[in-house]
């Protein structure tokens, strides 16, 4: 009896370990390449042209379940001391108090809260955005979720496009000026683009 007993529950646990263990093989954390990432934005300028601009400095972490994408999860920092336009009058602006503070507020961040699959190679990410000290909910969309691949120093890599659409003053960086022919000098709709290389830790 006490050997049935044994075998029953050695068997259960070998059957919960095989429910369980595909879902943990699957799971890889993937760290954000910073040589070969872009985090970039654009914003109309007087009505008439969109400014480009990136942010230098950033980490990102990922841990992508490619048995079930809902399950993975995404989070990121920025410096927004580093967001660079090429122009240094117009950099010095947007760090400001007008724009990102950046020297009181460092850092902007987005944690992911759901992930869903659009179809083969994109996702929609639902996630938490803060700017400023303000935190809103935004959507990435995910193309062109690459197939992992190893590169000649042995390193696992895989990339993606990322693109979304703020409201810059959703996250108070409401500063504008008027144009004596009508609109304003900084549209308020920011979009953002990345290009994104992950490497498998």
């Amino acid at each position: 009896m006490f050997n049935e007993k044994v075998t029953k529950r050695l068997w259960l646990l070998i059957l919960a370990a095989a429910l369980v263990l595909p879902s943990i093989v699957s799971a890889a954390t993937w760290e954000i390449d910073p040589d070969h990432t872009t985090i970039g934005f654009s914003v109309r300028h007087m009505m008439i042209s969109n400014v480009k601009g990136v942010f230098n400095k950033f980490s990102a972490k990922a841990v992508l379940d490619d048995a079930d994408m809902s399950k993975s999860t995404f989070t990121a920092s920025i410096e927004t001391a580093s967001i660079d336009t090429k122009i240094e009058k117009r950099d010095t602006h947007l760090k400001s108090a007008d724009f990102f503070d950046a020297a009181k507020y460092p850092t902007m961040a987005f944690v992911s809260k759901k992930v869903t699959p659009e179809g083969k190679d994109a996702l929609k990410i639902v996630g938490d955005l803060t700017i400023k000290g303000t935190t809103k909910e935004v959507t990435l969309a995910v193309e062109g979720l690459s197939a992992p691949v190893k590169d000649p120093m042995g390193n696992i890599r895989r990339g993606c496009s990322v693109t979304a659409k703020i409201n810059r003053k959703d996250f108070g960086l409401t500063w504008n000026k008027a144009l004596e022919t009508g609109g304003v000098m900084v549209g308020e709709d920011v979009s953002i683009t990345l290009e994104v290389e992950m490497i498998k830790k």
